[in-house]
């Protein structure tokens, strides 16, 4: 395998689906097509591709004599040998700065959340990731940059609701995330060093409560913005919503959501779902 190959493995460009967050405001303030919103957005999504590409490499690096130990991730470039340290790290220095570059010629206020991402990426891939509760905050917390990410870039104003549905979806995810990886792999030490404090029982409260949340403030949200005439998309939208997410838990539940990406990409139902939870909100923006 050649060092371009290798890097681009190491990139993960399957997991790049998780930036597509990053549309998400331009999407719920009905301005993602407008020539001054579609630009800054395009850039912020390309930005935060090539960033977590980097941090991606970078934990791959400071995870490798684990990985090793681990039953797939031991087939990673670094951990197998097939890509260097040296070599991972001068493609992560060089995606980091395309990218920071890229989000500066959006806004400087999307750089400086960009560049607060990296840092924190960097204290979770060396030290937070190892700590119960934390971990899962930080990792939530990165989905939330992405979600506030699309509206720093097009300079849009941002709701609460929407910051309040974008962080405990994340959270959800997140712990579910935690609680299949818990289920396929258990708490034993090699695997991942915070499982050993987390339970079954514990997780399946945090994403059970991820998602009460997330569904109460999307409705609140889609109540808020639904229009006092004409047909209500965004209330509508409210019925695929909740069913995509129980039937997203049904994956968590089983142990198979380890994998999110994996999901999205396969799940024909959740897919399907999402088209009519999309089709909705546009309806609902061109108030059809």
């Amino acid at each position: 395998m050649t060092v371009l190959a290798s890097l681009l493995r190491t990139a993960r460009p399957k997991q790049w689906t998780k930036n597509l967050l990053v549309v998400a405001a331009p999407l719920a303030a009905g301005s993602l097509w407008e020539p001054a919103v579609l630009g800054p957005t395009i850039l912020a999504f390309v930005a935060f591709c090539l960033l977590s590409s980097a941090v991606y490499a970078v934990n791959d690096v400071a995870d490798r004599v684990a990985d090793r130990a681990h039953p797939t991730k031991r087939m990673r470039p670094i951990a197998s040998g097939t890509l260097s340290v040296r070599a991972a790290l001068v493609g992560a220095l060089a995606l980091a700065a395309v990218g920071l570059g890229l989000a500066a010629l959006a806004s400087w206020s999307l750089a400086v959340l960009l560049a607060a991402y990296v840092v924190l990426m960097l204290a979770y891939a060396f030290r937070l990731k190892h700590e119960p509760v934390i971990d899962i905050s930080i990792v939530t917390a990165g989905f939330l940059m992405r979600a506030v990410a699309g509206g720093l870039a097009a300079d849009l104003r941002i709701s609460q609701w929407f910051l309040l549905v974008a962080g405990f979806g994340a959270l959800f995810i997140v712990s579910g995330k935690r609680y299949s990886e818990l289920h396929t792999l258990g708490n034993e030490v090699g695997t991942r060093r915070a499982l050993i404090r987390y339970t079954a029982t514990y997780l399946r409260f945090v994403w059970g409560v991820a998602a009460g949340a997330t569904v109460m403030s999307y409705s609140l949200w889609a109540f808020e913005v639904a229009p006092a005439e004409g047909i209500p998309w965004h209330t509508i939208s409210i019925a695929p919503f909740v069913v995509g997410v129980l039937r997203y838990a049904v994956d968590i539940d089983d142990g198979t959501a380890a994998e999110p990406e994996d999901i999205v990409l396969e799940d024909r139902v959740l897919q399907g779902l999402g088209v009519l939870w999309i089709g909705a909100l546009v309806l609902g923006v061109l108030d059809v």
